[in-house]
């Protein structure tokens, strides 16, 4: 559907609100003792920086972030991170699950969150509520959805992107009529019947403006992203119904005006181990799908001051380097050095990610924990890490080999998880000088 012709949005009108996240049980132990959203991604970002940024990018700059689990990061981020000016009216503003005298129980849903918090929301002037999640990496115009919505009249819009039959059966899939309104939804249809019936018309593919469809089969697949009139999201949650995509939005297609906004683009829901160390990876290749070089719409993160990072006689071939990192005479490909990460000599790292560290140790304290037998913060000499995640200041010792190779996929121990194949160094965990994993 052209924009052509209508007339824009005013960004004004608009309340954005990024859903905090459960408790992130199936990025467990990346998230043992952090919120999903303040996950590190590609090296210096976090998770909640991809929504956030899609927002001011797109000029919408009062922006509420819903949070419950492990939130303490996420809020020191978020507090170092976003600041506007006191004249622009903007602000990221993190809305804690809390217990008041109405009501003693925490978040039950993503509905739930916004219905316990629209004391707060009723205190701004909107037409138009924005709710986006905090695991996603996309990169999105939302003036783009906001103008349909208002083009179309819907009550409700809802953001959709194509998606093969192997993945149907795992999202949210959305039936529309040639208007683009949203008929039918089913969540997760396993059925191969139900599924058929659900497939996108190959006629309909040009004038959604589909580039270069595949040979098999689309279904439209909800993103999590919805725009809700102001009247309309309050009537809706006058109920004690506790989530959007499973009880609110199958009701509302029933009753009201549901439109689906066919996104063309990257987009992944960072929500296991798996989809988070490939989504990273990716950003190593040549051409990575998604592009934090692109200007036109950056991605904003917190300031940090870092020096630049300092190579010593290292080959390193499609990595990510961040900030602030010594790597000595190593061997890195395919893989992401996050910040202040220091590597050591004679180390060969394939396919990991390291999330770096929050501090540099002094000379002193690394003396201490040598004497308490634990090696310094960072990658020791003359190590083998393969298809690893080695979260922030842990401690990995000299001559550590470490693979998933012959392992379990899933596989607990007490210096280290395995999850889908790849091996978890946790958070501040040691893994002592000549240790085989």
């Amino acid at each position: 559907m052209s924009q052509t012709g209508r007339q824009s949005i005013n960004t004004s009108n608009v309340l954005s609100v990024i859903m905090g996240g459960g408790q992130g049980t199936r990025l467990f132990p990346l998230t043992k003792e952090r919120s999903k959203p303040a996950v590190p991604l590609a090296g210096k970002y976090r998770l909640v920086d991809i929504p956030i940024s899609n927002c001011i990018n797109s000029g919408l700059r009062r922006i509420y972030l819903l949070t419950q689990f492990n939130s303490a990061s996420l809020h020191r981020h978020i507090a170092q991170s976003y600041k506007f000016d006191h004249f622009s009216g903007g602000f990221v503003e993190i809305l804690a699950a809390e217990q008041t005298f109405a009501d003693t129980s925490w978040y039950q849903g993503t509905a739930d969150a916004v219905r316990k918090n629209k004391i707060h929301f009723r205190n701004h002037d909107w037409d138009y509520l924005l709710i986006l999640s905090g695991d996603q990496l996309y990169r999105m115009d939302f003036s783009l959805i906001l103008d349909q919505h208002k083009h179309t009249g819907a009550d409700i819009t809802i953001a959709t992107i194509p998606v093969r039959r192997n993945e149907a059966s795992s999202l949210g899939i959305m039936q529309i009529d040639a208007t683009r309104r949203i008929t039918r939804f089913v969540e997760k249809p396993q059925d191969s019947a139900i599924q058929d019936s659900l497939r996108l018309d190959p006629s309909w593919y040009s004038q959604l403006e589909i580039a270069n469809p595949p040979t098999d089969e689309l279904f439209l697949a909800s993103m999590g992203i919805y725009v809700f009139n102001r009247e309309v999201i309050f009537r809706l949650l006058e109920n004690t119904l506790t989530d959007f995509g499973k009880h609110i939005i199958p009701q509302a297609i029933k009753d009201l005006r549901v439109f689906s906004y066919v996104y063309q683009g990257y987009w992944e829901d960072i929500g296991t181990i798996r989809a988070f160390f490939e989504a990273n990876l990716d950003v190593t290749s040549e051409l990575p799908r998604f592009n934090f070089f692109d200007m036109s719409a950056p991605i904003f993160s917190r300031p940090r001051f870092l020096p630049g990072s300092k190579i010593n006689g290292a080959q390193i071939d499609h990595a990510v380097i961040s900030d602030g990192c010594i790597i000595n005479h190593a061997v890195i490909t395919h893989s992401i050095v996050g910040l202040r990460s220091i590597v050591g000599a004679g180390t060969f790292l394939n396919r990991t990610i390291l999330l770096g560290s929050d501090y540099y140790e002094s000379m002193q304290s690394i003396q201490d924990q040598e004497k308490q037998g634990k090696p310094r913060i960072g990658i020791g000499a003359n190590c083998r890490i393969e298809n690893t995640i080695v979260d922030k200041n842990a401690r990995i010792g000299n001559n550590v080999v470490i693979s998933p190779a012959g392992k379990p996929e899933k596989f607990d121990h007490p210096m280290y998880f395995i999850r889908d194949g790849i091996v978890i160094i946790p958070k501040s965990g040691v893994i002592p000088h000549g240790t085989v994993i």
